[in-house]
């Protein structure tokens, strides 16, 4: 069965994922970027083999969501899966649901600090640009088969909308789930990621010692695992659209505050078209 890492892009999930990696599959509860192939992402274009003809058609991708994951979960183990998808539906077909997940850890973050990771991840001309993405309700990423593009079995259409819809369909899976703040994390980390290993206790059957809880949070500290990019690569950084360059995943972190790269006008707007989730959130 599925457990879903859900999060709007650049919103901590590969935060959580590697956390999880060094506590479930580290026996030294080590950060390590190399092996968080070990917590796959969803949908990549390899999870879609012989069952569609046509993978860039979203009537046939669609359609086979529940099937691939049932696919998945044909070795009967319990696994992760980071996804950036809303949980969605495409006329008659839901993205997943109680059949096949047995829980969902939904990694939200502010969106006056997403929409500069938006900026600077997806190589945004500017901050409306930036703005215009994460407004959009028919939003998606991913791009059309490109035999020539290394990271071409990630690249498949992903529905995440607008930052709005994502969170407000993903709080509607009620199956175990677990709601993970950003800005928790950076304040107090172990208890946070302790939150989440009670989680997993509970419904795994686990028993974490508290000592691999807290090697495994000092391992995953930001700074540590911006100096493992830096030391090792990630393969999951991106290239500058421009440019071409190299992009680091682990790029501002805790140190991108809405409150120095924000003007007002936009501030104002993100909190005006976010007003309801945001003070669901007690973000404003």
């Amino acid at each position: 069965m599925i457990i879903w890492l859900a999060s709007y892009p650049k919103s901590g999930n590969t935060w959580v994922r590697s956390f999880l990696n060094s506590l479930l599959f580290n026996k030294n509860n080590e950060a390590n970027l190399g092996e968080l192939r070990k917590i796959d992402q969803y949908p990549k274009r390899s999870h879609f083999v012989n069952l569609v003809s046509k993978i860039d058609n979203m009537n046939e991708l669609s359609s086979n969501w529940i099937r691939s994951q049932k696919i998945l979960n044909q070795d009967n183990k319990v696994k992760f899966l980071k996804t950036h998808h809303a949980l969605c539906k495409f006329k008659n077909s839901v993205f997943t649901n109680g059949d096949v997940s047995l829980g969902v850890v939904h990694i939200v973050r502010d969106p006056r600090n997403v929409i500069s990771s938006i900026l600077y991840h997806f190589s945004k001309k500017d901050y409306e640009e930036a703005k215009d993405f994460l407004f959009d309700e028919n939003k998606a990423i991913g791009k059309k088969f490109d035999a020539n593009d290394p990271n071409v079995n990630r690249n498949i259409f992903t529905v995440i909308s607008s930052w709005k819809n994502h969170y407000n369909s993903w709080k509607q899976f009620k199956k175990n789930y677990l709601l993970i703040k950003y800005e928790d994390l950076v304040q107090d980390p172990y208890n946070e990621f302790n939150k989440l290993s009670n989680y997993l206790s509970k419904i795994l059957n686990l028993n974490f010692e508290k000592e691999k809880i807290k090697n495994a949070v000092g391992a995953n500290s930001f700074e540590e695992l911006k100096k493992l990019e830096v030391d090792n690569g990630f393969a999951e950084a991106i290239r500058d659209k421009e440019t071409g360059e190299i992009k680091r995943f682990f790029n501002l972190g805790p140190d991108n505050d809405w409150k120095k790269l924000l003007d007002d006008d936009l501030r104002e707007n993100i909190e005006r078209e976010f007003k309801n989730e945001m003070i669901e959130l007690g973000y404003i």
